[in-house]
């Protein structure tokens, strides 16, 4: 952050750029979830409670355009999809565990209603 007083988002700020590619009401999430193994469809918007179906698509896509995700799809019948963390996704572990840790230890603190 370069202590501008602009509202306008810095292109090149690397903290901006990070929370680009995570920012999103799930992609946290899933990216847990996948954090764990590769799952398929149905077992993410099964973790994911409160996820539709068109949402978990959209943030998958995105997830995957933005190079964090690998979606494997089997050329069988019916067909079977299976998403996995890419090297770049798995490089986000410790950034998502730090997050998490601030959350345990500081998150009373917050002023945000969930």
């Amino acid at each position: 952050m370069d202590g501008s007083t602009s509202s306008k988002p810095q292109k090149n700020c690397p903290a901006e750029q990070t929370l680009a590619a995570i920012s999103g009401r799930w992609k946290l999430l899933i990216l847990r979830e996948l954090d764990r193994g590769t799952q398929r469809f149905g077992e993410l918007q099964r973790a994911l409670e409160g996820i539709t179906q068109k949402v978990l698509t959209q943030q998958l896509r995105e997830l995957e355009t933005d190079g964090l995700i690998h979606r494997e799809v089997y050329p069988q019948v019916p067909p079977k999809v299976e998403y996995s963390l890419t090297a770049l996704g798995e490089s986000l572990h410790p950034v998502i565990q730090q997050m998490h840790a601030w959350g345990l230890e500081r998150g009373e603190e917050l002023r945000i209603k969930n």
